[in-house]
């Protein structure tokens, strides 16, 4: 079929089409013209067809017109004897099919608004299928979704080649549908499934697209919340799983543990663990069951074991995990590093958590103490101002610890016993040692850190100093800071005057040298 020139033309053409196509049986043929434009290279003929194909398949999905039931394949059908009408609608959901394939693969067009039209004219057809369904129930009531259809869209958004983060940000409207939710969950779950299955490397392409969409995914706090469906139905049966909550809660697990099974890329890893804590942990079925991915992430060290601290905390306190070594390994997060990673203010929040129960050991509180006030000679003045009133908290938590900084009666120290080098905190012999470093401290130039460091000079307070305000305190916000100060109208500076540029009167350099 020759189309006219223009976007005009084509839509006019386009929709001679349809009308024939609707308007009798006979022009049946005319779906292949439709169908071929979707197969075009100018986008702007593309954007019509699949305007057409919407308009036509919907029109006809409304009126009945497509085989309902086991699809038989086209060839047996035309060559046996079953009426024309069967024949016709076949036929025609052959065609159907054909057209949301080639939707499937619009998905992956170069122009956005392509990818934009095709999600959109998908998800209609998902839609008028569920209002209309293509297969026939196996029993009254029983729930139909178009499943096959569905799981189309959810392998487009998935791809493996392209990155699909703004077009998965417009599917993410469609979630807030209680049951595109869930199908979407157990969609993700069979393509992760079907694309790790025997492949030696996943592309990270696919890792973010897979995580961009299972982080989109948010259940509601109660099942009365269930109330928004895409597809409308006349009633709701309470056979239905997905209008429990509790189903929703298992396809959530399932999705994750699907997706966290796997050896992730560590950015991949880093986002997780960020979102774990509050999007994750709440809606699983079973929370216990992140134990593996979390102990195996808090191994890891770094940033990552940062991270993991979060879930682990709630696993700790809410669900009773027993963690072998626990404080151990938060004491060897403890390097230089701690105080310009990223997730600083986290990790300080969560240690001072772990740290906040008066069963704890003294000999592990020194530790932790000492090892802190040993980074702090080396830290910049926006972590100190937060580290020594930590410090400082843990010997008001702990009074045994207080031998730290007044022991009356000790020997006296030629030499730290304490051993920066030792993992075990146990081994480490803090106990034995001082916190020699906040008086050394109090030298810092900066005037607030050595106001800071003085606290240890006289007896502490019984309430602590919360350090919440100061776990996101950052250097531009103490020189914002500084520069506000108003100082001294006057500051005596030389107590002799300068006499000229070669220094003080009676100077050696003005002894010997002069400016001529």
């Amino acid at each position: 079929m020759e189309l006219e020139a223009g976007p005009e033309g084509a839509r006019r053409a386009l929709g001679r089409l349809v009308e024939a196509v609707l308007a009798s049986r006979g022009e049946a043929n005319a779906v292949f013209d439709i169908l071929a434009v979707l197969q075009s290279e100018d986008q702007e003929e593309i954007q019509e067809a699949v305007h057409a194909c919407s308009r036509l398949f919907g029109a006809l999905l409304a009126r009945g017109e497509l085989f309902v039931g086991q699809l038989p394949s086209e060839e047996m059908v035309m060559a046996g004897s079953q009426g024309a009408t069967r024949k016709y609608k076949v036929w025609m959901r052959h065609r159907y099919h054909s057209c949301c394939n080639r939707l499937g693969e619009l998905l992956a067009y170069p122009s956005f608004q392509v990818k934009e039209l095709a999600l959109s004219t998908l998800m209609k057809f998902v839609q008028l299928e569920g209002a209309h369904p293509l297969e026939k129930p196996k029993w009254e009531g029983n729930y139909l979704f178009p499943r096959q259809l569905f799981k189309l869209v959810v392998e487009g958004l998935l791809s493996l080649e392209e990155d699909h983060s703004l077009l998965l940000s417009q599917f993410r409207e469609y979630l807030e549908h209680d049951d595109i939710r869930y199908h979407t969950m157990q969609a993700a779950s069979d393509t992760v499934a079907r694309v790790t299955d025997g492949r030696p490397e996943v592309p990270l392409t696919f890792w973010n697209n897979a995580f961009t969409l299972l982080s989109s995914v948010s259940l509601p706090r109660q099942e009365s919340d269930l109330s928004s469906f895409y597809i409308k139905h006349a009633r709701l049966s309470d056979k239905w799983k997905v209008i429990h909550l509790k189903e929703h809660r298992k396809a959530f697990q399932v999705m994750w543990l699907g997706f966290l099974k796997h050896q992730l890329p560590l950015r991949i890893c880093k986002k997780v663990l960020v979102i774990m804590h509050d999007s994750i942990l709440p809606h699983l079925a079973q929370p216990t069951l992140m134990i593996d991915f979390l102990t195996r992430a808090y191994d890891i060290g770094g940033a990552i074991s940062l991270l993991a601290l979060n879930g682990l905390f709630i696993l700790i306190h809410k669900h009773n995990l027993e963690y072998p070594d626990f404080y151990r390994k938060l004491y060897s997060l403890l390097d230089p590093s701690v105080f310009h990673v990223k997730y600083r203010a986290r990790f300080f929040h969560l240690a001072d958590l772990f740290l906040s129960s008066s069963h704890l050991p003294a000999y592990l509180v020194a530790a932790f103490a000492k090892r802190l006030a040993r980074l702090a000679l080396t830290a910049p003045p926006e972590a100190l101002l937060m580290v020594l009133p930590f410090i400082c908290n843990l010997l008001r938590r702990h009074p045994a610890c207080r031998v730290l900084v007044h022991r009356p009666r000790g020997p006296e120290l030629d030499a730290d016993p304490y051993d920066p080098e030792e993992e075990d905190p146990a081994q480490s012999r803090a106990l034995e040692s001082s916190l020699w470093e906040l008086q050394a401290l109090q030298q810092h130039y900066h005037p607030e850190v050595s106001k800071a460091a003085s606290v240890i000079n006289q007896a502490l307070s019984v309430p602590e100093v919360s350090i919440a305000p100061l776990l996101e305190l950052t250097a531009f916000e103490i020189f914002e800071r500084d520069l506000k100060k108003k100082g001294p109208e006057s500051v005596p500076l030389e107590f002799i005057p300068a006499q000229g540029l070669l220094g003080r009167r009676d100077d050696l350099c003005a002894q010997h040298f002069t400016l001529s």
